[in-house]
């Protein structure tokens, strides 16, 4: 098989997005066949350039016209889909996030496991953003020393009631399982768990339509620790404007700072904690110098991580963002929910049966009655250029 067959489930914003830049020939050895969508209208304009169009998702899949699927579907689809596709014999690439719960999530993993021979991906670009990436090198490399403290202050999510009122899925507990921590801020916290490891507990501090008409989180507080010793907060919001988007990482050998498109490493001479313990000074602290660390921003992420699933497929080659790592972020954004509702710091790994039974309580009282009002495709095509 020297070219990927693919067929894309949704073409709602973001599965517009995919198709667009698919059709541009931006994948090398990957071709868009088809695609699919429940609504025979919106399928038109596709059929028009020259695809196989579908209302029947697993039709599309036992058709065996297609080797592979990117499903881009409302999240409580993805794990249905997902099983469907692997048992069809396809690969998978899942949008994020890869399940609505980490009980689905489980679910989805657990055939995948059955399934060897496909591969199953998330679709978590910043992992190819060469800032994230220079991060964790440097990490790793030790230069920051022991990591001692975290903050992501991301209120940079600012939406509008027309985004909340563009489908009838958004904001509600049964369309989407989440708020701005499951849509806006998985690739945060994908980030968060790619270059920091899982933290072993979090408390979350959230509020359930604070700034929009909604019945879900919009606005968060959280606080982790990191069983190595390090702490942290993630801050975020959909109702703030400009909004700030900083991380911050302390470690004992200096402050890396990311914000403003800048990446600046304050470093120490010495291990501060080390400097504490000799120094004969009650005042002192270790000289520092500034270095900023340049980057790029990738010209097409979703694009790259789509190829490095095609190498996958066809090549063997690893996977930049394998689909068991779309758990964690999965299992943070329900992890600090659900201690926002339980009111208590919640060790992890969690019980995600749990906390899928408090979902379904959530959905079963919901009262919440959605006004939707769709979003054209020019003006999200106008939030990406942004």
């Amino acid at each position: 098989m020297s070219t990927l067959r693919l067929g894309l489930i949704g073409i709602g914003n973001i599965g517009r997005h995919h198709a667009d830049y698919l059709l541009a020939g931006k994948v090398p050895r990957c071709e868009l066949r088809a695609v699919c969508a429940p609504n025979p209208v919106k399928l038109e304009p596709w059929k028009e350039r020259g695809l196989t169009v579908w209302t029947d998702a697993e039709a599309m899949m036992r058709s065996g016209t297609l080797d592979a699927v990117l499903i881009a579907t409302p999240h409580y689809q993805h794990t249905a889909l997902g099983i469907a596709a692997l048992e069809a014999g396809l690969h998978v690439m899942v949008e994020k996030p890869i399940s609505a719960h980490k009980a689905d999530a489980e679910r989805l993993l657990a055939c995948a496991q059955r399934h060897p021979d496909r591969v199953l991906a998330g679709m978590f670009q910043l992992r190819v953003e060469p800032r994230y990436a220079r991060i964790r090198d440097l990490l790793a490399s030790g230069r920051l020393g022991r990591l001692q403290r975290v903050s992501w202050l991301i209120t940079d999510w600012f939406r509008t009631d027309a985004y909340y009122s563009s489908g009838g899925w958004r904001a509600t507990w049964k369309g989407e399982g989440g708020g701005v921590l499951l849509n806006q801020c998985l690739h945060n916290l994908d980030v968060l768990s790619w270059i920091l490891g899982m933290p072993s507990s979090v408390r979350g501090f959230a509020e359930f339509g604070r700034w929009h008409d909604i019945e879900v989180e919009d606005q968060v507080t959280a606080y982790l620790e990191w069983a190595h010793g390090a702490t942290g907060v993630f801050i975020t919001s959909t109702g703030e404007a400009p909004g700030t988007n900083r991380l911050e990482l302390a470690g004992s050998r200096g402050r890396l700072v990311l914000e403003n498109n800048r990446l600046v490493f304050l470093e120490n001479e010495a291990d501060a904690l080390e400097w504490s313990k000799t120094a004969t000074v009650g005042f002192s602290k270790p000289v520092t110098r500034e270095e900023e660390l340049p980057f790029e921003n990738h010209p097409a992420p979703h694009a790259a991580l789509m190829e490095n699933f095609v190498a996958a497929a066809l090549d063997g080659a690893p996977l930049i963002a394998p689909g068991a790592d779309g758990m964690h972020s999965v299992e943070l954004a329900n992890a600090i929910v659900f201690s926002s509702i339980r009111g208590q710091t919640l060790a992890l790994p969690m019980d995600g049966a749990a906390w899928e039974a408090e979902l379904q309580t959530r959905i079963r009282d919901s009262r919440f009655e959605k006004v939707v009002r769709e979003v054209s495709a020019d003006d999200f095509a106008q939030s990406f250029r942004r």
